[in-house]
This record gives structure tokens, sequence and C-alpha cells, in this order.
């Protein structure tokens, strides 16, 4: 396992019964997550998500909240904000990537161009950016651009070489190729399903290895790493091995790994599973 446990303005206290019990700096949030299938104890968090019947849910305040505050992760800074699709604008588990990511960055002692497809929020390419690197932050969301402009202001690095796209994923990698632009490292968190700006249709079953293959294309002479993040539970860890041995060993040599990602729970001794990250690294 790939385990987050290096946070201090962020705590899983507990988890179970269908629900994570979070600290988020000095608030505290009850959201839904299916792994937890087993109970849990009575809790009083600020908020709670509640989901609906019909579809999507509704957060019930139950101690005054701010509309967003800002939580940090060493040197690096996010906005905290409670959407209506019970996310919180930061995927915290995350954090084990952002240090291998800034690990291989800094220790390349090289100019580093990373491409960050369906980026969200910017937590990869804040910690890109804080290490050095020039960034390429795409989303499909305007919503989620603006938000990683925030976060980048908020860490100090909003004036680091990087540009925002709005655009669909597939799309803008193939006309980057036309272009004869390459990069040195690759990320994307891409979802189970979604839609582009123009309405393109992505169904991870269907489009990973195609992207996968295609951003190989553009990957520089050198590369430096390759990182995709899947939330789909589907998928299990050898599946994104498979893809990078599969699209990168023949080319570029190096290795791939790949592992569950998760978060320690403080109240007891279990880890929280949140999807599974593959890994390439050059040699």
């Amino acid at each position: 396992m790939y385990i987050a446990d290096g946070w201090t303005d962020y705590e899983l206290m507990d988890c179970g019964g269908g629900d994570k019990f979070e600290r988020w700096g000095k608030h505290t949030l009850l959201r839904p997550d299916p792994q937890a299938i087993w109970p849990m104890e009575p809790c009083s968090p600020d908020a709670v998500y509640h989901r609906s019947s019909a579809g999507g849910g509704a957060w019930e305040y139950l101690r005054p909240l701010p509309e967003n505050w800002e939580i940090s992760y060493g040197d690096l800074s996010f906005v905290v904000r409670p959407t209506g699709f019970k996310h919180t604008g930061l995927f915290p588990e995350q954090a084990v990537n952002w240090d291998w990511m800034r690990r291989l960055i800094e220790g390349a002692k090289r100019p580093v161009s990373v491409l960050n497809l369906f980026a969200y929020t910017g937590g990869a390419t804040v910690a890109c950016l804080k290490a050095g690197a020039q960034v390429l932050h795409l989303d499909a969301s305007k919503g989620m651009v603006a938000w990683a402009k925030d976060n980048t202001a908020a860490s100090g690095v909003a004036c680091a070489p990087v540009r925002y796209i709005v655009d669909d994923a597939m799309k803008f990698v193939q006309r980057e190729r036309r272009r004869g632009r390459f990069y040195d490292a690759v990320i994307m968190a891409p979802p189970s399903y979604g839609r582009g700006p123009t309405g393109e249709m992505w169904k991870i079953e269907d489009g990973l290895y195609p992207l996968v293959s295609a951003c190989a294309d553009i990957l520089s002479k050198e590369p430096l790493f390759f990182l995709i993040n899947s939330y789909t539970t589907g998928l299990a860890p050898a599946v994104l091995k498979n893809l990078l041995d599969i699209a990168l060993l023949p080319r570029f040599g190096g290795s791939a790994e790949a592992a569950e990602v998760a978060l320690p729970c403080s109240r007891r001794s279990i880890m929280l599973p949140c999807g599974a990250s593959g890994r390439w690294m050059a040699d």
C-alpha cells in the first residue's frame, strides 16, 4: 500500500457504516465512503453529507462553517470547500504521490516538464511546481481550473511556470503530438465516467489504455515518471501496472509498480483504501 501518513492538518479520525469521519484543519466532516463497510462508533461532526435517493445529495450543517478555508501539507496549502457532490476539492491520500513526484523532480537536477491530465483542483500541480517543474494543468471543468489557480496562489507558486487548459484530455494529447510537443512526466487521474467540455464521452475501461498509449507518444527522450491514479474500485492495481508495462517498458525501459492508496485511521489500527496508483519511473 501507498500510505498517506504525513498529514497534520488532515486526519481520518474514523470510518465505517459507509461513512468516513474527517478533520480538515479545525473542522470535521462526515462523508459517505462505500469502502467502509464495517461498523463505526457514533461521532459529532460539524457537517454531514446526506445522499439523496434521487441522486446527488446535500450537506447538513450542525455547526457554523466558513464557505472555504485553507489547510496545509508541509509547504503546500490548499483551499478546502464542501461541494454539492460531497467532495472538498482535495484528495488527501494523494499526498503520498505528491511526495514521490517531488523526490523524483528534485533529484533529476534538470528542468522537468509535467503534463497533468484530469488535474482537478491541482494538488499534483502545486506539488510539482514547488519541486521546480513546469506544469501544463488540464481539466475539462472551468470551475476546477479556477480552483487550481486558488491553490497555486495559496501555496505561493502562482508565478511559477504553469499553463491552465480547459479541454478534452485525448484531443489535447493528440494535438500535442501533431505539434511536436513533449513532456518529461505525465500524471493522470481519470474518472470512471465523464464528459469533456464539448460533450466528449469518457469511460475508463474503454479509454484508459488508448490515452496512456497516446501519452507515451509525447514523452521526451529522457522521461522521468508516469503516474496513473484510479478511483474506480473495479480496477485492481495490477491492471494499472499492466498498462504501464505494455505502453512504456518496451520503449523507455525503467520499472513499473502499482498498489492501493490508503489513509490511516487515527482511532483504530486500520487503513481506508482510496483507489490505486500505478507508477512508472526511469532507471
